[in-house]
């Protein structure tokens, strides 16, 4: 399926740090684009070695997977992930940011271009656009 274009570049994207991330699948219940996966790194050990991460052409900005919008008289904010591995990152710095924490480096490497490609694409668009 192709992936039409784009209304509007966010401000930020959500970036995984794999190696907070224990593959529990919080984020991945919550997120409303459906931008979420599971990498499943060992087929013979489920969950040995699994971690979430985002599909950032997909990835609106919205902050949902981080925590969840309360109302504005609530002072207690609901955050998605118990182990605080999502972050958001200016879309101008997700190339190099994911390069470093979005998996393990023999992982980066191989999925080079569905990972840091699309965030270094998103970034100069962004940067075109202003």
């Amino acid at each position: 399926m192709k992936q039409l274009p784009r209304k509007k570049l966010p401000k930020e994207l959500a970036i995984i740090n794999a190696d907070n991330c224990t593959g529990c699948e919080a984020c991945l219940e919550v997120c409303p684009v459906d931008c979420i996966i599971k990498i499943q790194q060992h087929d013979k050990f489920h969950n040995l070695q699994s971690w979430c991460q985002i599909d950032l052409d997909r990835c609106v900005g919205c902050e949902v997977c981080v925590h969840i919008p309360g109302k504005k008289t609530n002072p207690y904010e609901l955050k998605v992930c118990p182990w605080d591995a999502i972050e958001m990152v200016p879309t101008e710095e997700a190339a190099n940011v994911v390069a470093k924490i979005g998996g393990p480096a023999e992982y980066i490497e191989k999925n080079w271009d569905n990972l840091v490609g699309i965030a270094y694409n998103l970034a100069k668009l962004k940067i075109e656009s202003k």
